[in-house]
């Protein structure tokens, strides 16, 4: 059994921050942390006191987590970025707002004393001398602590103080992980009170000023005597009242969700898929009767729609029946709909589901189709605009050298650029129909017969096409251009410039993907211009869906294998720096060189470039580790080290620098998720390098030495790259049908009542009515089962968490 802990959060905007530039403005961008780790860095929003980001991420972190916090900063070309306030919120605030939190939040002062991290390790005891009595504390080590010098390390030592005693350990320079192991004994004088706390301390030592605070963990006299502590201890900050300065630094407002669940072993989730299999390998004769699929969309919320569809998905998926699930759905959709052009419409099951298949399918074939182009709209940043109230005529000077255009010139040169790229992302996307995936053909031709089926008029003819390029266009294509980031066709956000571009193309492509039928009915006649192009393209389009409907459908409804990744397709490249071999003795910026990196599920290769045909590879079954390296280690920003282990068991490790933390995090991840299957795994691992006969990180001198920081290969970011989990799937689909419980009981009643209303009918209509019944009845009964399950393993956990709390002396 195992624990999922996901952390869903966004970066929405902020309002009224502090000036920081001499200009009166400041330079904006947010740094998210997960105890203490940097996770994600938003975009810099230039010259704003009220910036918007609109950044959105997932986090998955098996082992928990303690504290999210989030830095604004204002950027500085020069000398060190100005820190504005941060917000930090704990687990325990989280996950008492059950559906999330969305709101603004106050910014608060960063407190150097509140900056803390890591762990200290100590044993405790009391012990009886000939003539009185001791507490023994055995200060070991401690890892992770927070880096207070300039070098990226700290001095650390440990104070310990007890009813006004203190006693402290050697200093140990350079590290954040020292080695005390040293022991402190008090004198326990007789009638101490119980409640007196045994204060462990962990300082950085400073030769000039003040020592930095790094951390502190207490023990109750009670607690040493019942149940001596023993092991590792997280350090916390001195206590203090929550300040948010009340406004004076700004705020932001967030969005952010915890989904915490636990997994149990496959075999009790088994009963649950089984029955939403069910809904498609038994399809209904009829086309109001119940099914658990339908129960499931009509008893789930609106709001977790489109994670249900998601984990449906990949269920289906991972049964090899995607293409019958959405077959199955959209018809259900198609038959309830009376106005083709009101289908697919609504956020739907059918509609969510449809568009998140091609998020977790298409994702391959969507990169293929628009990322070169994209690439090329944000390299040459040109000045684009047709709306003449938003037309800046100074921006445009740049362009002729006999100064600014006029609004007419500005309009023709925006429309020629437009014409331009859109030509590009038609000819690319129609010219696609053979690299577009199996399972997305499938799955747009049984969907454009359903419409034929349903809406054969001659004056509906168009609403098959519509619904194919409805889904395609609108949700797939559209949005992707518009925001590239979210689709990880860039790394970052585009600028203001970029953005406008890229939001025209984006409403051109609508209009392309709406078969031009709704053009000229709108607000934007400024678009006017772009229209001619757009009704020449139509043509071109429905061929293209022609096409690309034009495949063998005959073994779509049996279960066929799936997987996101071809073995040999690549899942992530690009230019990444890395570590000489030789490169031990030269000074750090000459040891590292650019080479080009591909990563597919079987192997890591890089080369001089990515032209270059002789490539080194490593298998990704012999990586062993993949995790971050300390600023420390070589003077250098964004490092990562990825551990392998040679067939004689002998462990290399290659150092790699990224460009920013968000491409660290992307490979971190992305390695991570390739390497999800290897069972060599190592569990802790040096975040430093072995140089100068000794370890960086913890000034170990023994090479082979265990790592002295635990490691997170578990620790992704969540994408439609995520692999198939189906306990985990099914367990989400679980939680919203106990959400969804009462519903539930509603329906069954329901559906008794109705069935009673026909007993004395024909026993056509009898049988039916009892099946409708048994449906929602086996359906709460699944849930039910579920339920008793999770809390029989909940009640486990109980007893042997309290079974380790009274500990060893009391059995």
């Amino acid at each position: 059994m195992a624990k999922n802990t996901s952390l869903h959060f966004r970066v929405v905007e902020g309002r009224d921050l502090p000036a920081k530039d001499v200009s009166g403005t400041s330079d904006p961008y947010c740094i998210i942390k997960v105890d203490n780790e940097v996770v994600a860095r938003t975009a810099t929003v230039w010259k704003s006191l009220n910036p918007f980001w609109g950044e959105e991420y997932t986090l998955h972190l098996p082992m928990g987590f303690h504290n999210l916090s989030f830095y604004v900063l204002d950027e500085d070309t020069i000398g060190h970025d100005d820190v504005i306030g941060k917000i930090s919120l704990s687990k325990d605030f989280i996950s008492s707002h059950s559906r999330g939190i969305d709101s603004w939040v106050n910014l608060s002062h960063v407190d150097p004393n509140e900056e803390v991290q890591g762990e200290i390790s100590v044993e405790l005891e009391v012990l009886e001398e000939a003539h009185r009595r001791v507490i023994c504390c055995h200060v070991i080590e401690a890892r992770d602590l927070a880096p207070r010098d300039t070098s990226g390390t700290s001095d650390p030592f440990a104070r310990v103080l007890w009813n006004g005693q203190v006693l402290e350990t050697a200093i140990i320079k350079k590290t954040r992980f020292p080695r005390w192991d040293e022991l402190l004994e008090f004198a326990l004088e007789e009638g101490t009170s119980g409640e007196t706390p045994l204060i462990v301390e962990v300082w950085d030592w400073d030769m000039v000023g003040k020592n930095d605070f790094l951390g502190r963990v207490e023990f109750s006299l009670d607690v040493l005597q019942k149940a001596p502590p023993k092991g590792w201890y997280r350090l916390l900050p001195f206590p203090s009242a929550e300040d948010d300065a009340g406004g004076k630094l700004g705020a932001l407002r967030l969005r952010v969700r915890l989904a915490e669940d636990r997994i149990l072993p496959s075999k009790y989730y088994q009963p649950l898929i089984d029955l939403l299999v069910e809904s498609i390998l038994c399809p209904p004769e009829e086309k109001d009767d119940v099914t658990p699929l339908a129960l499931l969309e009509e008893v789930c919320s609106v709001e977790s729609r489109q994670d249900v569809a998601t984990k449906l998905v990949k269920i289906f998926l991972g049964q090899g029946l995607v293409v019958p699930f959405l077959d199955y759905l959209n018809l259900c959709e198609v038959s309830r709909t009376t106005d083709p052009n009101t289908l697919f419409r609504s956020n739907s099951l059918a509609s969510k589901s449809m568009e998140q298949f091609m998020k977790v399918v298409g994702m391959p074939y969507l990169h293929e189709v628009l990322k070169p182009i994209v690439n090329r709209i944000f390299e040459e940043k040109k000045y684009v605009e047709l709306d003449p109230c938003k037309i800046e005529p100074s921006r445009t000077r740049r362009i002729s050298f006999k100064g600014s255009l006029s609004e007419a010139q500005i309009r023709e040169s925006s429309l020629e650029v437009l014409k331009g790229y859109l030509g590009d992302i038609v000819e690319s996307i129609v010219s696609s129909a053979e690299k577009c995936p199996s399972a997305m053909r499938v799955a747009f031709k049984q969907l454009h017969k359903r419409v034929d089926d349903h809406f054969p008029e001659a004056e509906n003819q168009v609403a098959k096409y519509l619904a194919i390029s409805g889904f395609l266009f609108l949700r797939f294509f559209a949005p992707a251009i518009l925001t590239p980031k979210l689709f990880n066709l860039r790394d970052l956000h585009a600028d203001t410039q970029t953005s406008r571009t890229l939001l025209l193309l984006a409403k051109a492509v609508q209009s392309i993907g709406n078969l031009g039928l709704q053009l000229g009915h709108g607000k934007e006649q400024w678009m006017e211009p772009l229209h001619p192009f757009i009704l020449s393209s139509i043509g071109h389009v429905k061929e293209f869906l022609g096409r690309l409907i034009d495949v063998d459908s005959e073994n779509a409804s049996e279960k066929q294998p799936w997987t996101l990744f071809h073995p040999s397709a690549t899942i992530k490249e690009g230019y990444l720096n890395k570590r000489k071999a030789d490169g031990l003795h030269l000074v750090s910026r000459f040891t590292f060189k650019k080479r080009y990196f591909w990563l597919s599920n079987e192997s890591l290769s890089y080369s001089k470039s990515a032209e270059c045909q002789v490539r080194t590879s490593i298998p990704v079954q012999r990586i062993c580790a993949v995790e971050r390296v300390d600023e420390n280690a070589f003077q250098q920003p964004h490092m990562m080290q990825i551990t392998t282990r040679d067939n004689g068991g002998q462990l290399f490790t290659m150092y790699i620098q990224c460009k920013n933390v968000n491409e660290l995090n992307q490979w971190l991840s992305t390695i991570r998720k390739a390497t999800v299957s290897n069972e060599c795994m190592l569990p802790f691992c040096h975040p430093g390098t072995f140089r100068g006969n000794r370890w960086t990180c913890c000034l170990q001198t023994d090479r082979a030495i265990r790592g002295c920081s635990r490691t997170h290969s578990a620790v992704t970011l969540g994408d439609w790259s995520d692999p198939l989990d189906p306990d985990a799937e099914a367990q989400m689909v679980y939680r919203q049908l106990l959400l969804g419980r009462d519903k539930l009981r509603e329906k069954c009643l329901e559906l008794s009542s109705t069935g009673s209303a026909h007993e004395q009918s024909s026993g056509a209509q009898k049988d039916t009515s009892s099946q409708k019944k048994a449906a929602a009845a086996h359906l709460l009964e699944v849930v039910q089962e579920l339920e008793q399950a999770h809390n029989v393993f909940e009640h486990q956990e109980e007893e042997e968490k309290a079974a380790t709390d009274r500990g060893p002396h009391h059995p």
